[in-house]
């Protein structure tokens, strides 16, 4: 038997409930992980409440993200991994089926990773989920260079700070945007190299100094409503915009004037492109396995919970008061 969180309805934080149930062997492709850490993400919390693109099925397992060790191994991956490897899970993208939030999970051989072995399980169940997101919007499709200025909204997410930081790797300047001075001084210290609050007005105005009135040829936002005119104002010409989420309840205006003047390139952009292409896939886990070992990769730590305070940890999740990843261990 092992402990694993499930809801039984949709809800808020108090439908999580830890339930203890058998947990099956691992399948031919599949990897058994004993887990010591799990990171948490919004797509959960949407899940939870009835708001995800995916169907709970009661009582449904959830969870995206985690590390730990290897406690048993499918019979058609065992040249790839060992008993008690330290690894960590990319996620998959079925949030119940390969739910995480548990003490032992089993997940497809192609999303779990050996580690950096200076990686912590904390660190390591806090990084994947972000980088992959970050990497294939400025790395894949923008292909981003050390000329590039790019525009990075709710940047004190996990997300943000991942493309800040990825940004600094490649040496294009990272532009980041939030609404107050609350996170102004934790955005410079996570390595931005400008901080644009939007609650201070003239953002464009804001932006087209820090560029020499040239703007940012990239935008990355998980916004969208009406601050989506004035991104596309402040962007160079022949810029893109990869719009990644929805999180503005208010609607999103084209606009059309700054798209035809600038010739712009507006794109929808989703994490599944890149785990659900095997070269995409395989290249970004090179370039986030070497930012990890080499430390220019280090995920930002808001908070940790015990796995008992799960509702607590989802709670402050919700409050928007975070800036970087939220970890719940075993």
């Amino acid at each position: 038997m092992a402990k694993i969180v499930r809801i039984h309805e949709y809800g808020d934080a108090g439908v999580l409930k830890i339930d203890e149930i058998d947990v099956p062997p691992p399948a031919d492709d599949e990897v058994q992980i004993r887990v010591k850490a799990i990171g948490l993400n919004r797509a959960e919390v949407m899940f939870r409440n009835h708001a995800y693109l995916q169907e709970a099925k009661f009582p449904s397992r959830l969870g995206y993200e985690a590390s730990g060790t290897v406690e048993a191994i499918g019979s058609s991956v065992t040249h790839k991994f060992k008993i008690s490897d330290r690894v960590s899970i990319i996620p998959a993208l079925d949030i119940a089926r390969w739910g995480t939030y548990g003490e032992i999970v089993n997940i497809p051989a192609r999303q779990v990773v050996r580690h950096p072995e200076n990686v912590s399980f904390t660190q390591a169940a806090a990084s994947w989920m972000q980088y992959v997101t970050a990497w294939g919007a400025l790395i894949e499709q923008a292909k981003i260079t050390q000329d590039d200025f790019v525009i990075i909204t709710a940047a004190s997410s996990s997300v943000g700070l991942a493309a800040i930081q990825i940004a600094n790797i490649i040496g294009a300047t990272a532009i980041a945007v939030t609404r107050t001075h609350t996170k102004e001084e934790a955005l410079f210290n996570a390595g931005a190299h400008h901080v644009v609050i939007t609650a201070d007005g003239n953002f464009v105005e804001q932006v087209m100094a820090i560029t020499s009135n040239q703007g940012a040829r990239v935008v990355f936002d998980p916004i969208g409503g009406p601050f989506f005119e004035q991104l596309t104002q402040s962007m160079a010409k022949g810029g893109i915009l990869l719009e990644y989420g929805a999180l503005s309840s208010e609607p999103t205006p084209f606009p059309l004037f700054p798209v035809l003047g600038k010739t712009l390139t507006l794109k929808g952009y989703l994490y599944s492109e890149i785990v659900g292409d095997d070269r995409a896939l395989e290249h970004a886990k090179e370039f986030i396995l070497d930012g990890l070992a080499s430390e220019k990769l280090l995920p930002i730590i808001a908070q940790t919970f015990p796995f008992e305070k799960i509702q607590d940890a989802h709670r402050f999740l919700e409050s928007n008061q975070q800036v970087g990843k939220i970890v719940v261990t075993l």
